[in-house]
């Protein structure tokens, strides 16, 4: 019985450094914002620039880059990506734009969006988009200087 409490109290000593050392999915990529291994929520990244939209990707039109998977509404969506991903990825992995500013990581939806100076950024949410419209350019440079050290 002594064995068995000694045993508990290490593993319970040793839960904290444990689980210090376990990072989420997301840090399996390479600095892209992907759930479960889906990049910006599966929305189709080219589609912001060509539609002024998001628009959600197929899961049966996909490309994996930077360690995450990229769906795409179109072959040809897919096919631009192909050839020049870093012109259409989002800013900061796809992580909102205005917590990365901050010098955080935090989600996105696809609806709060811009695109400013041919780069698309994402946002939290609507109300955090309009927070960080109040000053893209200071934000821009913040989280220039933030990228890509809040993923330490």
């Amino acid at each position: 019985m002594i064995a068995t409490r000694r045993r508990f109290l290490t593993f319970a000593l040793a839960l904290p450094a444990i689980a210090a050392s376990v990072r989420p999915a997301q840090a399996e990529t390479q600095g892209i914002y992907a759930n479960d291994g889906i990049a910006i929520d599966g929305t189709d990244a080219v589609a912001y620039f060509r539609e002024s939209r998001p628009v959600a990707g197929n899961p049966l039109i996909a490309y994996e880059w930077n360690g995450a998977v990229w769906h795409f509404a179109s072959e040809e969506n897919r096919a631009a990506f192909v050839a020049d991903p870093e012109a259409f990825a989002p800013q900061y992995g796809g992580y909102c734009a205005y917590a990365v500013s901050e010098g955080y990581t935090a989600s996105t939806v696809p609806e709060a969006w811009r695109i400013v100076d041919g780069k698309l950024y994402l946002n939290f949410s609507r109300r955090i988009q309009r927070r960080w419209e109040r000053d893209i350019p200071g934000r821009i440079v913040a989280g220039n200087a933030n990228w890509p050290g809040v993923l330490e």
